[in-house]
């Protein structure tokens, strides 16, 4: 981001020159290309097709290049990892996404040393092979799994946080990382699966949740998935009617899902007896996974078919390191 020119707000500029912007980049035992798209767009305005168009640049250049650092706007930086990771088989090569909290022209901006890391990181390499092969986030000295991360802080520069999963690695004097967390295909081949279904609806739960609302919601006969933010656990307040329009949700074929609202924590349904209802009414436990990559991972699988039985199954399944299996 640059300021506007009133200087009252911040707007998207174009990264074409962004060697010139981050001369230090020149400095890095590398060979290094910057390709931008032809209208820059604050990360706000992100939607699945830009998700798509970023993951078919990487498909395109995948041979050309040792790795990828994707720029983007932090507000859902969470959520465009998240959605890369999964559209991503056979990665073997790293695609980090960085932004910054500052504008890049500002004196004390972030956006230089995020960038100059980043790419440091998705140089190195052990056994003539890149260390990292996923998709990861950097921000200020903290590497972090992309499915594992979500955004906590408006102000802070350490803004991302990776609650339920350890760093990948740490940029201090070292770049070091803990190569016990770091993420392995199982696939040979680099491929590259497209398609989101956006008609699905984001639940919370709340003391006094009306039943009106919960109808509304859930008997919407256009939504494909639904997302409960629940409490602790895992838990729902046990009125009948709220039972009564889950199970009928999920007759309908919608896929239902269980998040916590904690940031840190997992679902664990059946533990409390307030959670043993959405259990029994076909409710699938995301487990630790992040909204944002609850989110993304439940579009992308509604994306690749229309058999219900199937996304509920691979939503409660590890695919990319973003689920922990006990």
């Amino acid at each position: 981001m640059i300021e506007s020119e009133d200087r009252q707000t911040l707007v998207p500029f174009n990264l074409k020159h962004v060697l010139e912007q981050v001369p230090e980049l020149k400095k890095l035992d590398a060979s290094l290309d910057s390709i931008s798209f032809d209208e820059p767009l604050d990360s706000s305005d992100i939607e699945p097709e830009h998700w798509m168009a970023i993951a078919e640049m990487v498909r395109q250049n995948y041979e050309k290049y040792d790795g990828f650092v994707i720029l983007h706007g932090s507000d859902t930086l969470a959520y465009t990892a998240s959605a890369l990771s999964f559209m991503f088989s056979g990665l073997a090569k790293p695609v980090i996404l960085t932004g910054s909290q500052l504008p890049i022209g500002m004196i004390r901006t972030d956006a230089r040393e995020n960038l100059i890391t980043a790419v440091e990181f998705a140089t190195l390499r052990m056994n003539d092979e890149p260390v990292l092969q996923e998709v990861a986030i950097y921000f200020e000295d903290m590497l972090y799994r992309g499915n594992r991360t979500k955004k906590f802080s408006t102000e802070a520069f350490d803004a991302f946080i990776s609650p339920n999963y350890p760093a990948l690695a740490k940029a201090g004097v070292n770049l070091n990382f803990d190569f016990n967390e770091l993420y392995r295909a199982e696939e040979e081949e680099f491929g590259l699966n497209k398609g989101f279904d956006s008609r699905i609806a984001v639940l919370t739960l709340f003391p006094g949740i009306t039943q009106q609302l919960v109808e509304l919601v859930l008997s919407n006969a256009l939504l494909r998935g639904i997302i409960l933010l629940t409490f602790g656990s895992g838990n729902a307040p046990r009125h009948p009617w709220l039972i009564r329009a889950i199970e009928q949700a999920v007759e309908r074929g919608v896929v239902m899902v269980n998040v916590t609202q904690c940031a840190k924590g997992n679902v664990e349904q059946g533990k409390y007896e307030t959670s043993v209802g959405l259990l029994k009414a076909g409710v699938v436990s995301c487990g630790d996974m992040t909204l944002e990559a609850t989110l993304t991972k439940l579009m992308f699988l509604l994306g690749q078919s229309g058999d219900s039985a199937w996304v509920r199954d691979r939503m409660a399944t590890n695919l990319r390191g973003e689920l922990s299996v006990n």
